[in-house]
């Protein structure tokens, strides 16, 4: 490694990010990059470790130690051309992705690890920048069809990998724009969408096929005549159907699905929708059920919307603020976490299940539950209430 007392010399350092009062008025990235010098010194902080647990932690497998040093040395085009043999959209795993890999860094077991995801995100920005990410064409075309069915981040990578195997590629998409999740889920202030159209670009260059505002499965196109057309399909659809809480109330004005209000806004944000935002936060007070990280995206959603309080709640208790015994490294840790939306505002609380709402002329007016505990019956977990009910007005 470049620098094998690096991680002796320099602490971990996070990149900066824009005040709050600040980001809370528009819809922007709320990260500032750090300069260069200082993401030399966040590379020369990877260990000469021996056995790199941070590949094995990594989803893609992707060559971290390689490219760390690459960094450390300045050479940046080597440092690319490490991230890009194993990952073909780093500039959106650099930005969304929770990072396993952080949590398999060696370093990790008595020291902050290495901050790689940010270290993916330099070189990704660094390749655009100098021109070095084009696009990836076939050594030879195989005479072969594929038809890809959804164009969220699955489908745009199998598309990239699909093609420069050399066979043809058609990405059959039923919303008006490209790119599924990403653009329709994210909310901009994590991933700006001109980040996704610059991606698009390239992979058309490639000669991929883009099909919008088709869905497969209805009668403008069936699944049977997709059969027909193409050699193989791989479906990227993504797990659109939400999860419903049916409990007493559900049917009151008021309740939505997460993606609806996030997609609802990344619509507004560009000008797609023909209408103003029907799931606008503005003035109200908004309950989050799920403390995930959809759950966190409505949160600093709602903020910027402008909502008079925002409540986010989870059904498990907060987690320790470092591993517990049972979750020993190099495994993912379980640690109470907080988002750059956590740190806007609002109130989380945990361990409390939801049991019911209740209205008022069909309106939302109140979430009613309870506080619960952990217990185990018959070898599985159960979920005790405890103490009195408890009432959260909401709108």
């Amino acid at each position: 490694m470049g620098k094998q007392t690096g991680f002796l010399e320099w602490s971990r350092e996070d990149m900066r990010e824009r005040s709050t009062e600040e980001r809370l008025k528009d819809w922007a990235d709320f990260k500032l990059p750090l300069v260069e010098d200082e993401i030399k010194k966040q590379a020369g902080r990877c260990m000469d470790c021996g056995i790199p647990f941070c590949q094995q932690g990594c989803p893609l497998g992707n060559l971290i130690p390689d490219w760390n040093d690459a960094i450390y040395r300045g050479d940046w085009r080597r440092a690319f051309s490490a991230l890009e043999a194993t990952n073909p959209l780093p500039e959106f795993t650099g930005r969304l992705c929770p990072a396993p890999c952080e949590g398999s860094c060696v370093l990790g077991i008595n020291d902050e690890a290495v901050s790689i995801e940010q270290l993916e995100l330099a070189t990704s920005d660094r390749a655009f920048e100098e021109g070095w990410v084009q696009a990836r064409h076939p050594l030879r075309e195989s005479g072969k069809r594929v038809a890809i069915v959804g164009s969220g981040p699955a489908g745009l990578a199998a598309a990239t990998l699909i093609r420069e195997a050399g066979h043809a590629v058609t990405v059959f998409e039923r919303d008006q724009q490209v790119g599924g999740l990403l653009r329709y889920g994210i909310p901009d202030f994590k991933l700006e969408k001109w980040i996704i159209d610059r991606r698009v670009k390239l992979l058309r260059e490639a000669g991929i096929e883009f099909c919008i505002g088709l869905e497969v499965g209805s009668a403008q196109l069936t699944w049977s005549a997709l059969v027909n057309r193409f050699d193989a399909i791989a479906i990227c659809t993504g797990a659109p159907t939400p999860r419903d809480l049916n409990i007493p109330g559900r049917e009151l004005e008021g309740i939505h699905f997460a993606m609806d209000f996030l997609g609802a806004q990344n619509r507004e944000v560009v000008g797609e929708q023909s209408r103003p935002v029907l799931l606008n936060a503005k003035n109200k007070s908004v309950v989050v059920i799920g403390g995930g990280d959809t759950g966190s995206d409505c949160l600093g959603t709602a903020l910027r919307q402008g909502a008079r309080e925002v409540i986010q709640l989870e059904l498990m208790p907060a987690p320790p603020l470092q591993r517990s015994m049972d979750n020993p490294w190099p495994n993912w840790p379980f640690i109470y976490r907080v988002s750059s939306s956590h740190a806007e505002g609002g109130e989380r609380r945990f361990s409390f299940m939801t049991e019911r709402f209740e209205g008022e002329n069909g309106n939302l007016k109140m979430l009613v539950g309870h506080q619960v505990e952990i217990g185990q019956q018959a070898g599985h977990i159960t979920l005790d209430p405890i103490g009195e009910e408890l009432r959260i007005p909401c709108d």
